[in-house]
């Protein structure tokens, strides 16, 4: 240090220098972590402005999707929370309703708890804040060497959060605002699932071979054919069964539980087409 006079001046030389690296490592991850956040930006300001909406003509105050938001952060509970809120409390059902409709967090976060070694007190951070969309980046986007890989995964979590609570804000603060009618803004989830739905229906069918063969029946052509939408007509029918056994009110729980069972059931044989399907179209071994 110019001018250091002794071993106190030296010490906040070093540890000014040691903060000024620290200030650095920090604005590199956080610039290699805002481009691959930006295209979430734009699904979950919208479906983080419907929520606030729908928090907003239920009545209820900012403060409620706000601290959802924070202690949920899951976007199609959140949404599923609106009507536990207003129904007769029953936590027992909440809380089985939770589990099922998040149950697929159990199954990927164990696959990033490796990446996640190591990182000290980030690693509860990352874990309590993983959802879909970081999840997907943070397990597949090639991190340079340049940047601390720990900080970069902080970054995309901390910066999904912005985004959704960003767009819960602005919802509730159009809801109270912008005088248009807000009946039936609720069709908002439904929309979501559908869009989900008719997206992973046409990847399917992308990935489905050309036909089956002439030699075999029409019977099992068909079988075929139907196979790679088994998780979608998993999701479409098992739901319709059991509205129509339990009833509007109490056909959720079960329908949920039973779908789980049924994908259990059929995940090898779900992980044999998707394997098959990889060589056939020249995407693996």
């Amino acid at each position: 240090m110019p001018g250091a006079s002794g071993p106190f001046d030296e010490f906040i030389w070093a540890s000014t220098k040691e903060g000024l690296s620290d200030m650095a490592l920090l604005r590199t991850a956080f610039r290699a972590a805002l481009p691959p956040t930006l295209p979430i930006a734009a699904g979950f300001l919208f479906f983080g402005g419907s929520y606030g909406l729908l928090m907003h003509a239920k009545g209820f105050a900012i403060v409620y999707p706000l601290a959802m938001g924070y202690v949920i952060f899951a976007g199609s509970m959140e949404f599923v929370t609106v009507n536990l809120l207003l129904s007769a409390f029953d936590p027992w059902a909440a809380f089985l309703l939770a589990i099922m409709v998040n149950a697929r967090h159990l199954f990927y976060g164990l696959s990033m708890l490796g990446k996640f070694r190591g990182l000290g007190w980030r690693k509860p951070y990352l874990i309590f804040t993983m959802i879909d969309e970081t999840f997907a980046i943070d397990s597949s986007v090639h991190v340079p060497a340049s940047v601390d890989r720990g900080w970069f995964m902080v970054f995309v979590s901390a910066l999904c959060r912005s985004y959704w609570f960003g767009g819960i804000v602005l919802g509730w603060l159009a809801g109270g605002v912008l005088p248009f009618d807000t009946t039936g803004i609720e069709f908002v989830l439904a929309a979501l699932f559908l869009s989900i739905l008719l997206g992973q229906w046409d990847d399917d069918r992308n990935r489905r071979g050309a036909g089956g063969s002439r030699s075999r029946s029409a019977i099992a052509d068909l079988a075929d054919s139907a196979w790679p939408h088994a998780p979608a007509l998993v999701g479409l029918l098992v739901p319709a069964a059991c509205l129509m056994l339990f009833g509007p009110d109490r056909f959720m729980i079960p329908a949920m539980a039973l779908m789980l069972a049924a994908f259990l059931i059929l995940r090898s044989r779900l992980e044999d087409a998707d394997g098959t399907d990889g060589v056939r179209n020249g995407e693996g071994r």
